[in-house]
Order: C-alpha cells, then structure tokens, then sequence
C-alpha cells in the first residue's frame, strides 16, 4: 500500500473546488447551480446554508430561533413522536405521527430509546414531559410552544412536521445551519427553500441585534465545496 497516496475523497474534493470561485459572490441561483455542478458524492447529498449572524446568542435578547416550512420540502423522511393522553393515540397515529402514548414514550427516552426526528407534545403532557427535559433538548427535540410542537393541533402540527418544516437555532458563534433539500431536486425547488429559510430568519432578528444583522451566507453540499452568497443580491431578491 502507498501510504503517501492520497484518498480518492480528497481527489475529489480538490476536483470539485476547482470548478467554483473562492474569491467570488455568487447570486443565491448561481450558487445553487455551482454546487451542483461540483457534486461528486454515490449518494443524494443535502444542500446546506450557513449564516454568520451578527448577535451573541449568549445575551437574551440576541437569540435567533424559529420554523420554516420549506415550500418544496427537504427530501428526508422525518419521524415524528407525539406525547399525548392515551385516548388520543389513534388521533396522532391517524394524523401521520410514527410514535404516540403517554407515560410508556417517556419512559423509552429516558432508557435512550429515541427513534424520532421532531417531537409534539399536548399542553397538558408538559409536566411529564419536563422529565426528560435534559435529554430532549440538548438534541434540539424538547417541543417548545414558539416553535409550534406543543400544541392540541395536532394535525397541523404533524403535517408540518412531515412537509418540509425546518427549525433553525444561532449557535455559539453567531452561526445558523440548516439543510434544505436534496441535490436531486430541481434548480427552482432548492433557490426557493434557500430564499425561505433566508426570509424566515431575517425576520427572526431580534431585538438586541445592533448593526449587521446578517453579516455572510454560504452554500455547500455535504461532501463538497462551499461558495459564498452576494449578499447585496440576495437582500435585493427579499424586496
């Protein structure tokens, strides 16, 4: 074995960032197109945003979080848990929801047993289900009523659950991520969920945000380069 060869995923990877320009803006529907033009990756890869926020989410009033509802979806099959009474188990699974009970769901969270992507919960499950607060929300899963995943809609709550609904969150260094949709889809589908998911969180800022709010963008795919979006463009697109 060579061991100074280099790994074909790294070849890759050289060969895919030489086919954008690290030192241009792109319009978001350029960007779309170059980060499709360089994917090399066997398997669907998930278009990615990253925004550099100008907050610090260490201070209250700077937090940025809310939902999307992507209008042509993400391409990934999201299972959905519901925490309700009992009798209204059936209504949940009727609903869409893959998992749906009580006092049995909590006590499989709490042996680790999380087989779910989003998680719902009925206003009047919210005292059990601070029990597994702690394991709940540092995997982004606690329902959270701003977020639309406590409520007695449970219908509505599901189907966006199920229908391209994002949740975006700012990091420690001013950073949102978020996956949103699949290379496969077509060139419109994913520009439009990139202009979504930048429209929902331009009206996410909050009060504390002095300045720039939104200070960069990128686009990448999973396994390939990223490119940096014109933001001039961009805010323009959202007048």
């Amino acid at each position: 074995m060579d061991i100074n060869k280099k790994p074909a995923k790294s070849k890759n990877l050289r060969a895919a960032r030489s086919t954008v320009e690290s030192s241009r803006l792109y319009s978001i529907n350029e960007a779309v197109a170059a980060i499709k033009s360089a994917s090399y990756a066997k398997f669907d890869e998930t278009l990615e945003v990253v925004m550099k926020l100008g907050v610090d989410p260490r201070h209250s009033d700077q937090m940025v979080r809310g939902v999307v509802s992507l209008p042509f979806g993400t391409g990934k099959t999201m299972r959905v848990a519901v925490i309700c009474k009992d009798d209204r188990a059936s209504e949940a699974i009727s609903a869409g929801a893959d998992i749906a009970s009580s006092v049995e769901l909590i006590e499989d969270i709490k042996s680790g047993n999380i087989k779910f992507d989003v998680c719902i919960a009925t206003p009047d499950m919210m005292g059990v289900v601070g029990q597994v607060a702690r394991i709940l929300g540092p995997k982004g899963l606690m329902p959270n009523p701003k977020l639309g995943t406590v409520t007695n809609d449970l219908a509505a709550a599901i189907s966006a659950a199920k229908n391209g609904q994002v949740e975006f969150r700012v990091e420690k260094a001013g950073i949102v991520h978020a996956g949103v949709g699949k290379l496969s889809f077509d060139h419109n589908s994913l520009a439009g969920n990139v202009k979504a998911l930048m429209s929902a969180v331009l009206n996410a800022k909050p009060s504390g945000s002095k300045g720039a709010y939104l200070k960069a963008m990128y686009l990448s795919s999973t396994m390939g380069p990223s490119v940096e979006v014109d933001l001039s463009d961009a805010l323009a697109a959202q007048n």
